[in-house]
Order: structure tokens, then C-alpha cells, then sequence
């Protein structure tokens, strides 16, 4: 027996159950009954019975679900890791080792946590993804996490060597820039108080420095104490690339932080092959102004400029201004100033009312600090603080100095103009907010590499650097993945369409085979 669908020209099909058998040799068929106003999960049913199967009532019942994981994101994550063979560059034997380390890259991408948190997601009985099954990972716990950290860093050096070998050549540019991250806990020797960049002040920090090839692609990362300047990082990485990498031709690219008056030339300039691309520091900026070498009538008519000065013999010096940066600061500074204003005029009040008044200079000045510490506008004030009182006034000279600079930004290289005209420069400056978008990455929504509880210096170096080979991988599936993203996919069309490298891009007009409501941006680096 079997059920036939008979389609009807102007009604639905005529559903029946027939058989069919043989007479005088012939194969002839008959209608058993007509199925027509049976349901159809029911006739389905009995299809499944007359074919030899089991007939159930829903899918449910077809098996039975013990449990269910996660799979899509670990799948995707883990499939772009293999394919950019970051597995073959961490080890090329498929060890428990390798394994665990792969697991904690994953991780730190899909569901970032200490590594206790992560040792329980990866559990086989606590999993919170699919990750611990795929790479058949079997028992374990976090001691043997921090085992495979362990056997990670004694590779660090190999794997950024292999890194670097892939997305660097002689003669390439490479980003360099240094951030800091704070500490849960006292017990790291790394653990320093200095300059802190996350406005953990009252935390102890560690700093590191990431080195990335011209795209933005991470290449090596190192740490270093925390109360370590910015620029004195640059040493080693300098030794790094050029003994450890082998490139005796690079382009530095750098923040003035960090490429330094004193760095330049202690370092970099007596090395041959080492060039650099930096910035001026703001009081650089306005020596040069005061001595006429930098006159600001040169934007009346462009935003861009190069000139020369005798203090940086052998290099150029390009000047930009960026009016649209210069009505920002300006905007802000207003803000800051009256924000500052309000909170001191609450201590005026205090010193003046008559029911127990504020009295005593250190009693005011500790609450001037504060004022002046929380909104940074202490030199555009003049304090005076006395046992009795308090005053202040606005100083107009040195708020309009600092106006007259706002927007301008001094780009500084050793790279010969025919080598790299002065758009470039500094619009390979500007690709230092690649690093920037890096470490937003790496402590923010992304990767959460703050804070940190290691206690043992090397377990801090290896979490830093599982966070810069997870970030290796998110860059990688960012680049594939940007159209979907709404990133700037089509940078060179974006470029073309640009007014000028200084100031921001604008909408792409229609016609151009992309949203006309998307605006490409570069970073300014600070600038």
C-alpha cells in the first residue's frame, strides 16, 4: 500500500490510500480510501508506517536532548584561527599544550574571564560552548591552564618571530604605541604606579607596547613595569625588530610620546636604515611660532604646509591644521573652564558664609587640588589662597595662546621626500589610530585584558600576549568580515573622495556602490 497525491485543477489534491497488484500479467491499482480531510501531520504518519518506519507524534519524540551548547561563534572563531594557521605557528605537534593555548586564544574572543572563569567554561560538565568538545580537550582544570601558559611563553619569542616574518619586510613601516593596564591585588613585581591611562590612578598598573605592521595587524607585544615612561620602551623594540627580526631597513611610525626629542637622538638617529615619522610636542609647537619659524597666516589659504627649522637639521617638518579639531578643542576647553568655575566659586561661598567657614591654606588648597585636578585647568587660572580666603581669576593671556594653536599639529620625519611626499607622511602618521583601535580592543567590549590578578610576572607577560594573539585573529575576521560590519571596506575610494588628509572624510556621494550615508573616517592619532 501506498499513499498518491491527485492533483484537482480547481481544488485541493485528492489524498489516497491505494495498493496495487497484478492481473493478466498487468500492473493495475485500486483506492482503499480517500484520506482527503485527514490532517496532515496524520497522513505523514502513516507514510512514515507503510515505508517501514516508526511514526511519531512530533520531532521531540524523535530523540531525546541531553543537552544542547553553542557552536556557531566558536565554530567561526576557531575555523579563521586554523585558517590563518595560527595552530601551526604556536606548535606544529597537536599537544594538550597547544590545545589549551588555543583554547584560552578562543576564548578570551567568545567569552573573555579570568581563567578559573574559563577553566569552568571549557569543562565538559560546566561548558558554556561547544569550544571544549572541538578541540577534544578531555579533564583538566586551572592549574593545567597556567601550565599551558607557561609553555606558551617560552614560544612568545618564535611565534612573533614567524609573525613577523609574514607581515613585515625590509624596508616596511612599523606602528608602534604603549598603553597601561591596572592590577587587582599588590603581590606582581610588574605592578608599578605611574601614568595611568584608565584613570586607575589609585591601582597599580603594568605598561606594555604593541608593535603592528602598517595595516594595523599585530606582529610582537611586550610588557614592562608599570611606572615605565612610554619612551623608554622604545629601546627595546627597536633591538627586537632589528636582532630578533632581522630588519635592518624600517620606518618607525610613533606618537610624540613615545619618539621622543631625547629618544631621536640618543637612538635612531646614529642607526643606519632607522627613519622615523612623529609629531612635535605643543611646546615645541609654540617656540616655533614665537620665532616666527611657524607663521599661522599659512593656513589663511591651505591646511597643510611644509617648512624647515634649524633645531631638526636633515628633517622635514609638515604643519597642519584642522579647523574642524580647532572648533572641538575650543568647545571643550570652554566647557572645562566653566565647569571649573562653578565647582570654585563653591569654595568661595564656603570660605565667605558665616556659620563655620572654610579657613586655612591647606584646608582650601586641598580642596582647590581637587577642583584643579578633576577638570586640568589649573594654568588658565590665577589662585590666590590665604588663611582667611580664596580668589581666583581667568589668566586671558595664556587661554588665548593656547587658542591661537588649537588645530595645528606638527608632523616630524626623517623619511626623504621622494620616498614620502608630505600627504603621506602624514597620513601614515594618522595610521597609528589603528593601534589606538587596538588597545580599545584589548581592554574594552572585546578582548577585557583589564583587570589583571595574575601574581607572577610571566603569567602577566602570557595574558597579555593570549590577548594579542586573539586580537591577531579578530583583526584577520574584521577584514573579511567588513562589509557585514559596516567598516571602512572601501578605504581607497574613501581617500579619493577626501577634501584633504587633515581633515575628516565626508559621505560618499551616490553612485559610488556604497551607502551614501556612510562617512569614512581616519583616526588623527592625537593629531
Amino acid at each position: 500500500m501506498y499513499i498518491e497525491r491527485v492533483k484537482n485543477r480547481n481544488s485541493p489534491p485528492a489524498i489516497l490510500l491505494r495498493e496495487s497488484y497484478r492481473q493478466d500479467g498487468k500492473v493495475l491499482k485500486r483506492t482503499i480510501a480517500n484520506l482527503s480531510k485527514w490532517p496532515d501531520d496524520l497522513v505523514d504518519g502513516l507514510q512514515v508506517l507503510l515505508h517501514g518506519g516508526i511514526a511519531i507524534n512530533s520531532l521531540q519524540d524523535a530523540f531525546d536532548i541531553i543537552r544542547s551548547l553553542p557552536h556557531g561563534h566558536v565554530a567561526a572563531v576557531l575555523g579563521a584561527l586554523r585558517t590563518l594557521g595560527l595552530d601551526s605557528i604556536i606548535d606544529h605537534e597537536d599537544t594538550i599544550e597547544r590545545r589549551l593555548a588555543i583554547a584560552m586564544i578562543v576564548a578570551r574572543i567568545v567569552f573573555p574571564g579570568s581563567k578559573l572563569a574559563t577553566a569552568r567554561g571549557l569543562s565538559e560538565k560546566t561548558a558554556a560552548s561547544s569550544l571544549h568538545e572541538e578541540l577534544g580537550l578531555g579533564a583538566f582544570d586551572e592549574d593545567d591552564l597556567y601550565k599551558a601558559m607557561d609553555w606558551l611563553l617560552e614560544r612568545q619569542e618564535r611565534i612573533e618571530k614567524t609573525l613577523a616574518d609574514k607581515h613585515l619586510e625590509e624596508g616596511s613601516l612599523v606602528l608602534y604605541d604603549v598603553t597601561s593596564t591596572y592590577f587587582e591585588g599588590h603581590c606582581c613585581p610588574l605592578g608599578q604606579r605611574g601614568f595611568s591611562k584608565d584613570d586607575k590612578g589609585n591601582h597599580l598598573q603594568i605598561v606594555f607596547g604593541l608593535l603592528c605592521n602598517v595595516a594595523g595587524c599585530p606582529v610582537a607585544v611586550e610588557v614592562f613595569e608599570g611606572n615605565t615612561g612610554d619612551a623608554r620602551t622604545l629601546t627595546s623594540q627597536i633591538q627586537k625588530v632589528r636582532a630578533r627580526f632581522g630588519l635592518k631597513r624600517v620606518i618607525w611610525v610613533g606618537d610624540r610620546g613615545t619618539i621622543t626629542e631625547a629618544r631621536i637622538n640618543e637612538e635612531m638617529k646614529s642607526v643606519e636604515g632607522l627613519q622615523w615619522i612623529t609629531a612635535l610636542r605643543t611646546p615645541a609647537i609654540r617656540v616655533m611660532v614665537e620665532d616666527g619659524a611657524l607663521q599661522l597666516s599659512l593656513f589663511d589659504e591651505r591646511d597643510m604646509a611644509e617648512i624647515l627649522h634649524p633645531d631638526y637639521p636633515g628633517e622635514r617638518l609638515i604643519a597642519c591644521r584642522n579647523p574642524l579639531m580647532a572648533d572641538r578643542r575650543a568647545h571643550k576647553r570652554q566647557e572645562l573652564l566653566v565647569a571649573t568655575e562653578r565647582e570654585l566659586d563653591k569654595i568661595v561661598q564656603a570660605t565667605n558664609r558665616t556659620k563655620r567657614p572654610l579657613r586655612g591654606k591647606d584646608a582650601i588648597g586641598l580642596r582647590v587640588g581637587k577642583i584643579i585636578g578633576k577638570y586640568k585647568m589649573g594654568k588658565h587660572f590665577d589662585l590666590a589662597i590665604s588663611e582667611e580666603g580664596f580668589s581666583y581669576q581667568r589668566n586671558e593671556d595664556k587661554i588665548t595662546q593656547e587658542a591661537a594653536l588649537d588645530g595645528i599639529y606638527v608632523i616630524r620625519t626623517s623619511v626623504p621626500a621622494e620616498i614620502m611626499d608630505a600627504k603621506t607622511s602624514v597620513e601614515t602618521y594618522k595610521k597609528l589610530s589603528d593601534v589606538e583601535r587596538a588597545f580599545r580592543s584589548y581592554k574594552t567590549v572585546d578582548l577585557k585584558v583589564r583587570p589583571i590578578y595574575h601574581h607572577l610576572p610571566d603569567r602577566v607577560r602570557t595574558h597579555v600576549f593570549l590577548c594579542m594573539l586573539a586580537y591577531y585573529v579578530e583583526w584577520h575576521m574584521r577584514q573579511k568580515l567588513a562589509p557585514m560590519l559596516f567598516d571602512d571596506d572601501d578605504v581607497e575610494t574613501a581617500q579619493e573622495l577626501r577634501e584633504s588628509v587633515v581633515c575628516f572624510g565626508r559621505a560618499l556621494p551616490p553612485g559610488t556602490g556604497k551607502s551614501p550615508d556612510k562617512t569614512y573616517r581616519r583616526g588623527t592619532a592625537g593629531a
